[in-house]
């Protein structure tokens, strides 16, 4: 075994690694950005409809706030 079959085997290897790495990651982000989404949807839930008038917000307003807070981050 050369040097070059040598180091076309360890590039496989770390590829493939970065790969499963990577998909892993992201499905912890997707989890996180769920979660996000689901602790801003239930704390704005829990305010009056006069709270969320004066930040300038109606109930109807709660879920798109709570996926577009989730996906900036």
């Amino acid at each position: 075994m050369n040097i070059l079959s040598i180091y076309a085997r360890v590039t496989h290897a770390g590829s493939k690694a970065y790969r499963v790495f990577s998909s892993i990651r992201q499905v912890f982000s997707s989890v996180r950005l769920w979660n996000q989404g689901r602790l801003t949807r239930a704390t704005l839930s829990r305010l009056s409809d006069h709270e969320l008038d004066d930040i300038g917000f109606v109930r109807g307003d709660i879920d798109d706030l709570a996926y577009s807070s989730s996906r900036k981050l």
